[in-house]
């Protein structure tokens, strides 16, 4: 290797850090915020139920004359844990925690979205 090589080798490699360091020695700005969001539970388009999205794990059971679904809530985000529906689509939404994300069973007409609890939404970007 020629001493140019090394130096673009280097050159790279500390702007690869300068990225990644404010993710792992700075406070992290997604936990912070992620301290005041709720989940917002709608059962065949009704209210059921608000949830503050906690870090401490908590279970939400859901049951209709349609089916069942099991909510779990952990680290500052809710998914879908169990459901009896045939399809079982609402398990692969996974695991949520930003505003404005869902969770939606249609056999089951359950709707999750998370907000924030202030009532402010997030600005997304700024078109000019």
């Amino acid at each position: 290797m020629k001493r140019a090589d090394m130096l673009l080798i280097a050159v790279v490699l500390i702007a690869a850090l300068a990225f990644l360091a404010p993710r792992y020695f700075g406070k992290d700005a997604g936990e912070e915020a992620g301290k005041n969001l709720v989940a917002n539970i709608t059962v065949d388009g009704k209210h059921y139920r608000t949830v503050k999205l906690t870090k401490e794990e908590q279970t939400i059971d859901i049951r209709t004359e349609k089916g069942y679904n099991i909510l779990k809530v952990h680290d500052y985000g809710i998914e879908m844990y169990e459901a009896d529906c045939p399809d079982q689509v609402c398990l692969g939404f996974g695991f949520i925690t930003r505003p404005k994300q869902t969770i939606v069973c249609l056999p089951h007409r359950v709707l999750v979205e998370i907000a924030s609890s202030t009532g402010e939404d997030e600005i997304d970007g700024v078109v000019q």
